[in-house]
């Protein structure tokens, strides 16, 4: 991690972990780690079983309604994963894990900008982690001789 470019900066390693509620980031940089919190603010999905049949002739109307949650559910997924994406913008070497789909979401959601391509290390599965689990990963994945060295 003692890498620097020519202009002199250090360069900043970052991992996150990540599921739909939360993520964590933990930044390393000249021998210096930082963990940062973002909070989704997403509630989760509500699926109601069974339910009413509606008294309109034309069957339900919640049809509709289902559909605009679920959008809505997305937008907010995605204003989250914008929100690390700020984060992570001037990172040189990104490594994204956690449980469900949340990292594959993220992973997909940097590709649309095609600055992030080449920053991803890996995208892995990880269970529930503390704080300290997280840090030791990250560590462990940017430990120097684990991560390519960029010479130009």
């Amino acid at each position: 991690m003692s890498g620097s470019n020519e202009r002199g900066n250090m360069k900043k390693y970052m991992g996150v972990w990540i599921d739909h509620e939360k993520a964590f980031l933990v930044t390393l940089t000249g021998g210096k780690e930082v963990t940062t919190f973002v909070e989704s603010n997403v509630e989760g999905r509500v699926r109601l079983s069974g339910g009413s049949r509606s008294r309109s002739p034309y069957g339900p109307q919640d049809v509709a309604s289902e559909r605009k949650r679920d959008e809505r559910h997305r937008h907010r997924l995605r204003e989250y994963y914008q929100r690390i994406i700020r984060e992570l913008e001037d990172a040189h070497r990104i490594l994204i894990f956690g449980p469900g789909e949340a990292k594959i979401e993220l992973e997909n959601e940097m590709k649309k900008s095609k600055q992030f391509s080449p920053k991803i290390v890996s995208v892995e599965p990880a269970d529930k982690m503390t704080e300290a689990q997280i840090a030791a990963k990250v560590r462990n994945a940017f430990r120097p001789g684990k991560v390519e060295t960029v010479r130009r």
